[in-house]
């Protein structure tokens, strides 16, 4: 019976101090919410989606030009893969959205600047981008397997 007594006083008491701690809140961090519109400028790879995604390896300064070109003729969606990996949705400056694939074919493989209005949501970022060009001193490995 004692031993009753004992392991109930015990859970009133551990009970007691939980509650008795202030209670906190989540913590939410910048990127769990939408960020206002921002101008800004990246450089990096236009390629198709799936290699970056699928293979950790794949950078934007070493890749397997052929698969990235067949993959975008194809129709896989492009996107921008920066040197430390972030990876840039590309999106029209208009509701509804247009699609971009038309516009960044010609890029597909090649190094860019591109700036724009830069939108980001719970770690995913897009640009509508105003203005592209290429970046012909950047050297790229195209031959990855």
């Amino acid at each position: 019976m004692n031993r009753i007594a004992m392991i109930f006083g015990c859970v009133v008491v551990f009970t007691t101090a939980a509650l008795a701690q202030p209670q906190q809140k989540p913590q939410t961090t910048p990127a769990a919410a939408p960020s206002p519109a921002a101008k800004v400028t990246i450089e990096g790879l236009v390629r198709d989606l799936a290699c970056p995604i699928e293979n950790p390896k794949a950078s934007a300064t070493e890749f397997n030009l052929e698969c990235a070109l067949e993959c975008a003729r194809n129709g896989s969606p492009l996107v921008i893969q920066t040197k430390d990996g972030v990876l840039y949705f590309p999106i029209s400056d208009s509701t509804p959205d247009k699609d971009q694939h038309e516009k960044l074919m010609p890029f597909v493989g090649k190094y860019i600047r591109a700036s724009g209005t830069l939108y980001e949501r719970k770690g995913t970022r897009a640009i509508a981008i105003s203005e592209i060009t290429e970046m012909k001193d950047v050297h790229l490995t195209t031959d990855a397997k």
